[in-house]
């Protein structure tokens, strides 16, 4: 078996330390450096961040509440393994929530907002051309950050994420489907044209084709990786 990734760094993150240990672990599970079902050692964690079992404890306790880990007693603590169930509800909250949000954004976005989002998807096609993945899921998540921040809601965002977080896991599986980044781009740009001519209906029917295509590649998995799903 091939050793595990180095977990995030704690360099990497702002806030307190039981702040940076619990997103240096989040982060690791969700890039499936931690995969579902398996057992997270805390004394391992602890050695190879540099710190105390106290804030690993705490980050451990986070994450149990937001359904990422499974703590057991006497048998310890288990990275989830991914539930259809929930990634169904997931992608059906997100698309609820940027549907209501871009439909606002088309009627009201400015031209600096546009500015940004055209910035966005020059970046995006860049790290798209030099093949760097990683960096074009990470600006993919900007773009719907960004539009999301339009709104002038703040929590918005964060309801969003919170929606989202098992099928960011789950769809680091088949990260990239064949041909996958370069439709995202082309989903991406029709987005962005809706909201260049600020039409509410265009925007919401690109933004609705552009998410519905994630479920599209996500249901299969349950069959090419049955380990690593709930089967109850």
């Amino acid at each position: 078996m091939n050793p595990r990734p180095a977990l995030p760094r704690l360099d990497e993150f702002p806030g307190s330390l039981a702040q940076k240990v619990y997103m240096s672990l989040k982060q690791a599970i969700l890039s499936l450096t931690f995969r579902p079902g398996e057992i997270m050692q805390k004394p391992e964690i602890c050695a190879e961040l540099g710190v105390s079992r106290s804030p690993v404890a705490e980050a451990v306790a986070r994450l149990a509440a937001e359904g990422l880990v499974n703590v057991v007693p006497q048998a310890g603590t288990f990275v989830a393994k991914f539930s259809m169930d929930e990634i169904r509800e997931g992608a059906f909250l997100r698309e609820a929530l940027e549907l209501a949000a871009i439909e606002i954004v088309a009627k009201t976005i400015t031209e600096e907002q546009l500015v940004l989002l055209r910035r966005n998807l020059r970046i995006q096609q860049a790290l798209m051309e030099d093949g760097d993945i990683t960096g074009f899921y990470q600006m993919d998540a900007k773009m719907h950050e960004l539009i999301l921040s339009f709104t002038n809601f703040k929590r918005l965002a964060v309801l969003a994420d919170t929606a989202w977080v098992h099928v960011n896991r789950a769809r680091q599986l088949n990260l990239p489907a064949p041909g996958r980044i370069e439709a995202t781009l082309e989903e991406h740009k029709a987005i962005v044209a809706a909201l260049e001519a600020h039409d509410p209906a265009a925007a919401r029917a690109a933004t609705q084709h552009h998410l519905s295509q994630l479920i599209t590649f996500l249901e299969p998995l349950v069959h090419s990786h049955p380990e690593l799903f709930d089967n109850g």
